[in-house]
Parts: C-alpha cells; sequence; structure tokens
C-alpha cells in the first residue's frame, strides 16, 4: 500500500514545481544588469492622468497588441500565454509593480527581454506611446500599485543599495508575490 502512494506524491511534487518557477520568475529582473542604471534613471515626461491612461488602453488592446500576450485584463492570460515560457508578467500582481521602477518597465517594453517571448516594440511605438501604455498597465494593479513606480535610484526589484534586501525586511510570502 506504501508503494502505490509514491506514483501520486511524485505528480503532486512535480505539479508544484512548475507554480513555484512561475512565481520566482515573477520578481526577476528582466533588463541586462548592464543596462539597469541606465533603465532605471528613466522616468515618464507624461503628466499621469485619466486621458493618457486612455490613450495607452488603446494602444495595448491596439497598435501594441500586449493583450496578446498580457491578457485583455493584464493578467498575463492572453491568448498566446499558455504557449509562452516563461509566462507573461502579471500586471495585476502587486510584486510586479512593487520590485521595479518605470523606467525598467519602459526598457523592456522599447528594447524586449532576452530569454523570454518578450520582443522589443521600439520600432513600432514611440517612446510616448510606450509611456502611455505604462500608466494603463498600471492601473491593473489596483490598490496594490504602484510601488517603487518611479523611485528608487538604488533599488532594483528586492534589492537595496550594496545588494541587500534594503527596507523590504526580507519580503517573503504572498504579499510580496512570492
Amino acid at each position: 500500500m506504501k508503494t502505490s502512494m509514491f506514483p501520486l506524491l511524485v505528480v503532486v511534487v512535480s505539479l508544484a514545481i512548475p507554480a513555484g518557477a512561475a512565481e520566482r520568475h515573477m520578481m526577476q529582473p528582466r533588463v541586462p544588469a548592464d543596462k539597469l542604471a541606465e533603465a532605471r534613471a528613466l522616468t515618464s515626461p507624461l503628466p499621469s492622468s485619466p486621458e493618457i491612461v486612455e490613450q495607452g488602453k488603446a494602444l495595448y488592446h491596439g497598435k501594441g497588441t500586449c493583450f496578446n500576450c498580457h491578457g485583455k485584463d493584464g493578467d498575463g492570460n492572453g491568448p498566446v500565454a499558455v504557449q509562452l515560457n516563461p509566462s507573461p508578467r502579471n500586471f495585476q500582481h502587486h510584486g510586479f509593480w512593487r520590485h521595479r521602477t518605470e523606467g525598467e518597465i519602459f526598457w523592456v517594453i522599447k528594447n524586449g527581454s532576452v530569454g523570454t517571448s518578450m520582443v522589443g516594440f521600439g520600432g513600432q511605438l514611440t517612446d510616448e506611446e510606450i509611456w502611455s501604455i505604462i500608466q494603463y498597465e498600471r492601473s491593473f494593479a489596483g490598490e496594490h500599485g504602484p510601488g517603487m513606480m518611479g523611485h528608487g535610484e538604488d533599488m532594483g526589484p528586492m534589492m537595496g543599495p550594496g545588494g541587500g534586501m534594503g527596507g523590504m525586511g526580507g519580503c517573503e510570502g504572498e504579499q510580496c508575490g512570492r
């Protein structure tokens, strides 16, 4: 009887591994280390406004085609998301916004992300269009956003000055997206 439980245990453990991997990938920075300072220095030239959010929404669902991967509600479950590894970012997840600057997000949209299916849209979208898309994507976070958006000169995803955990207090658990 004990040996018949072993295959079930293997299946349960195997199913748990991909979920954990997806959560770990959520916090991984997508800007190359040698470009991180440059990306973090970027800030939006656009004012925060409902009009800019509406422009970003039109681009997200239209010219930018963001919804195909990230979903119509920004949950990372767009029509082609199931085919992608790693899975697309979930803009509703507060951990996504909490641990990166708006400049990092801009950099990835413009230049793409090595090791993922995220291609650079710098040839299709103007810088202003990218910034407006970011304002719309930020709206997916609801009460959880925007976290570090636009802050943290020396702060990267989960990193403080000197590479430590910064003021995050060892961010663990559901509240931090891990």
